[in-house]
């Protein structure tokens, strides 16, 4: 054969593969879900788990009520990363997902679907309204699952667990009962978060603050009892909450606030105080108050604290509706400050904690003095003030005023208040406020505080070891890893600062407080009872409770029916969620108790990561959870909190739609996602063009490894820019598996990007594809350069599989047909001897050197005189007469990827180009031809032994000597 005759591209070894350029995820991840189960890929790995240490992610279950939202996503890719990464690098790591499916959400759209059908909820049988909103939590249990699933999350989602589960009510129903047998449990009276619209107590966690506007007024309450001048002078309070006035039982001041008797000189005013009048204020906000009052003030003297905690004040409302003829006393408060108001605060006891708190501090010195500590109900669950608001309730003409309607409406309340004050002339100004203010976050409604008889757990009462449930939580936090770090500290100030934990919820959709309690709340304490809820509970889910007959059932013959009633309330959905780790981690064989991480955003510690804390700390002792990951909240590009309104939610299915789930995925392993992060089109753009440079590496990789032969190479006999990168993979290999460790996907995802993009692609295989596509079969270099491409190739897919689940595994079922999934995989082992850090501080100076070349190639290519790197030679001075030590000038001329390359002593020319990082190094660019080289025919390169072989006269010696071996095997 004539080298005319010879197509030389055809006697390369060019990539060859069928993985695509373009990956097309939005159609190929759907097959590969699918694949996965039917290969029942979640059975596969804890059949390859069996025997390994286990790590166990608990899942904090989403609410099963509509369709994913790109929080979820985040939250769900977080996990499902943390569990591919424990997997695959030796630990037995089961995700188990889970679904909160109690709680007012789901009654809520049930009872918006009887009043669309124009039925009444009050009339249909417990029982039957409760089985439909089990449906509808598992109709969207349902989707929610194909949802997690479409992302590339592998979990037992045949098995899931959920609060619904007939176990699970009985679990949720029996730690309870192990906080009422303990003594743990208690009714009591107290303000609770109030939702009017739905009708129920709510947790802090259940609340969310948004811009409100209140009325605000400052109240004239007047000394009954003073001495001297004292006796006709008035206290003034300032609230944001007029219609909580007829619940006044006291004020409270500060002992470090400096105060001062005023006397009112003028007035403009068409209500309020006139001249001659005596008011009392905090003298740093005397002036303010007056400016609201349209009035001006002498100040008279200074009002000391002894003086002002001797007397007795008058309600403003006294006379009214024949109530309010009781004494108010001053109480000392660490709450006061002067900072706003009038240095005063009114003190409802009914209707906030501070104020519950310090009436219920002076209870007992109060009821020495004769004054009574009984905290009225002024508000009902509806809104109407009662008949403890005497004039506003029942009572007044024209029926009782409304706080709050059932469309979370402002009600007459506030306003019928005012008036009052006016008629008695102790109104002294009004205004109005726009600030924060608590809503309930499901109906996004404003809420009330109000005094009414819940179920609470103790948080400071003595559990017989020397401990209290918040002690006991307290030392957990300390003893549970956070990241971040910042996670133990917010965590830690809310149970420091906490009040009782109120369990009840007036609702139906939920577990019961299943307890028996007589007229005065105490709790029925009786194993034999406590059994047959639990056991019901088991076989017939929590309906057993509200079934016809079940108090009968339940007490049997052993105990007073007439004297032990049965608890209606159903339990706080957190408690629900807080028991999660009792039928999950403790019940389930492939698991354990307590997981070694809980993984959620920031709101959780207030919502699970709190409830569970308490709930297993009340029980048990302990946290159910060795370590909290928290994740921030996704902003859009600008960010702004996303809403419908703006138009700016980015929805996870739809990104899916058109990008696919990986990208998806390689977003949140790309984002600081301990801080809220951003996401848009930009963003997910970025994040595409990123893809796509790794997948291009990959290709090259599958392509390149067509022609290996898996043939072993020893490290010692290797090239050296093949032993720098099998070094590099070992540096890789600990930052990889130190970053899964700490959480830390960033800084895993950068690291092997940069390293694909700029160490592999623009430098390594750039330098390699000449030997690799143009040396003979036999070549030594060629034969390093695969086993090291081979290396590299299953690392980064290993590596990069739980970051990236579908495209690694389309790579690796490429390169290993027969396999099963990349994911039944370990992470590689990396040989000790791959670890050269000399010769890494070798190359670093080499490269410097090569950067400097490469910059002066470039320009001339930008001037067009040359085309491509092998047409130059580059002369190259050095004022470092060891750099010729560290590297040949023929293997730096093939680093720099020229045909060839001269060190050149003396000075450099004055136009020689010369870097500013490295001024020790300048470059003089030459041509090829001019040097008397001649181009090779099959590898392109300029040699000075092109035309020695006389069968290929047209090639380089290397090139004939590898045709003639490609001639001898049979391939030419």
């Amino acid at each position: 054969m004539t080298a005319e005759k010879i197509d030389y591209s055809k006697t390369l070894y060019l990539p060859q593969t069928e993985f695509p350029m373009r990956a097309g995820l939005p159609e190929k991840e759907p097959t590969t879900v699918k694949r996965w189960q039917e290969m029942d890929l979640y059975k596969r790995l804890r059949e390859e788990a069996t025997g390994r240490e286990k790590y166990v992610l608990h899942d904090g279950p989403p609410y099963a009520n509509g369709n994913i939202h790109i929080g979820h996503a985040l939250n769900k890719i977080l996990k499902d990363i943390i569990v591919r990464s424990f997997q695959m690098r030796g630990y037995d790591s089961n995700y188990v997902p889970g679904w909160d499916c109690h709680g007012l959400p789901i009654e809520w759209k049930i009872e918006e679907q009887y009043r669309a059908k124009g039925k009444n909820k009050d009339e249909v049988p417990i029982n039957e309204f409760r089985k439909e909103c089990r449906e509808f939590a598992q109709h969207w249990i349902g989707v929610q699952s194909e949802e997690f699933q479409r992302l590339g999350v592998i979990g037992d989602f045949k098995n899931p667990y959920t609060t619904m589960a007939f176990h699970a009510e009985s679990r949720i129903a029996g730690e309870l009962l192990k906080f009422a047998m303990s003594g743990q449990l208690y009714r009591g009276s107290k303000p609770v978060m109030w939702s009017v619209v739905e009708r129920t107590a709510l947790a802090e966690a259940e609340v969310e603050y948004h811009d409100h506007e209140s009325d605000t007024i400052w109240v004239k309450f007047p000394v009954a009892n003073g001495a001297g001048d004292l006796a006709e002078a008035d206290v003034v309070i300032w609230t944001t909450t007029p219609w909580t006035i007829p619940g006044n039982r006291a004020v409270a001041y500060s002992p470090r606030v400096a105060y001062g008797l005023f006397e009112v000189t003028e007035a403009e005013n068409d209500f309020g105080p006139q001249p001659g009048e005596k008011l009392i204020f905090a003298d740093a906000l005397a002036e303010d108050s007056s400016a609201k009052a349209k009035i001006k003030m002498n100040r008279i003297r200074s009002v000391s604290a002894q003086e002002i905690d001797s007397i007795v004040l008058s309600h403003p409302l006294r006379g009214l509706g024949g109530g309010y003829e009781f004494d108010v006393p001053m109480l000392a408060g660490d709450h006061v400050t002067d900072d706003a108001g009038t240095g005063f605060v009114h003190t409802a006891p009914g209707h906030g904690r501070e104020d519950f708190d310090a009436w219920m501090d002076a209870a007992s010195d109060l009821s020495k003095r004769g004054i009574a500590t009984e905290i009225p109900f002024t508000v009902g669950p509806d809104g109407f003030l009662t008949k403890d608001a005497p004039g506003f309730g029942p009572d007044r003409d024209g029926g009782a005023v409304r706080v709050i309607d059932d469309n979370g409406k402002k009600g007459d309340a506030n306003q019928a208040v005012i008036t009052a004050l006016i008629e008695r002339n102790k109104l002294f100004a009004r205004g109005r406020l726009r600030h924060q203010y608590p809503h309930s976050w499901r109906s996004k409604k404003p809420i009330i505080f109000r005094n009414t008889p819940q179920w609470f757990v103790y948080m400071d009462k003595e559990l017989g070891d020397g401990t209290t449930l918040r002690g006991r939580a307290l030392n957990a936090i300390d003893a549970t890893r956070f990241v971040p770090a910042a996670g133990l500290t917010r965590l830690r100030a809310m149970i420091q600062e906490r009040p009782d934990w109120v369990l009840s919820r007036q609702r139906a959709w939920g577990v019961p407080i299943a307890v028996f309690a007589d007229e005065d709340g105490n709790v029925l304490k009786d194993v034999a009872v406590n059994a047959r809820i639990t056991a019901a509970f088991e076989q017939e889910g929590a309906d057993a409770w509200f079934a016809e007959g079940a108090k009968e059932r339940f007490l049997g013959s052993d105990h007073d029916h007439a004297k032990w009633q049965k608890v209606t309330d159903i339990l706080d959905v957190w408690f629900d969620s807080g028991s999660t780790h009792t039928f999950t981690l403790e019940d389930r064989p492939d698991l354990k108790w307590p997981a070694d991480v809980y993984l959620e955003g920031s709101d959780q510690h207030r919502g699970w990561f709190h409830s569970s804390l308490l709930e297993s700390c009340g029980t048990r002792g302990r946290a159910p959870y060795n370590a909290v990951v928290t994740h921030g909240f996704t902003m859009d590009e600008e960010g702004r909190k996303m809403s419908k309104s703006l138009g700016n939610t980015v929805v996870p299915q739809d990104v899916i739609k058109q990008s696919g789930a990986d990208i998806l995925r390689l977003w949140v392993a790309t984002t600081d996602y301990w801080e809220d992060q951003r996401l848009g089109k930009n963003v997910l753009q970025t994040n595409v063009d990123a893809y796509r440079k790794m997948r291009n590496t990959i290709r090259w990789m599958l392509g390149t490894l067509a022609h290996d032969e898996g043939e072993a190479v020893a490290v010692e006999s290797m090239p050296e820019l093949e032993r720098l990168m099998l070094h590099r993979l070992a540096e890789l290999d600990e930052a990889v598996r130190t970053g899964y460790d700490a959480f830390e996907f960033k800084r895993i995802t950068r690291a092997l990007i940069d390293f694909m993009v700029v160490e592999l692609s623009a430098f390594y295989f750039d330098i390699r594809k000449d030997a690799l596509y143009c040396d003979a079969p036999s070549s030594p270099k060629r034969k390093a350069a695969l086993f090291v491409v081979r290396q590299l190739f299953e690392c980064l897919t290993k590596w990069l599989a739980p970051v990236l689940p579908f495209t690694m595994e389309e790579a690796w079922l490429e390169r290993h047909p027969g396999a099963e999934s990349i994911h039944l995989e370990q992470f590689p082992e990396v040989p000790a001897n791959w670890h050269d850090n000399a010769l890494a501080e070798k190359w670093r100076a080499i490269r410097q050197v090569r950067g400097v070349v490469t910059a002066a190639l470039e320009l001339e290519r930008a001037k067009k005189v040359i085309g491509s790197s092998l047409e130059a030679v580059p002369v190259v001075y050095l004022d470092d007469p060891a750099f010729e030590k560290k590297i040949s000038a023929s293997d730096f001329a093939e680093i720099c990827i020229t045909s060839d390359l001269v060190y050149a002593a003396g000075q450099a020319p004055a136009d020689a180009f010369r870097a500013a990082e490295l001024p020790g190094a300048a470059v003089v660019i030459e041509l090829s031809d001019a040097r008397g080289l001649r181009k090779c025919a099959r590898s392109w390169r300029y040699t000075a032994d092109v035309g020695l072989d006389a069968e290929f006269p047209d090639v380089s010696a290397r090139d004939a000597a590898a045709l003639h071996e490609l001639q001898a095997l049979g391939r030419l």
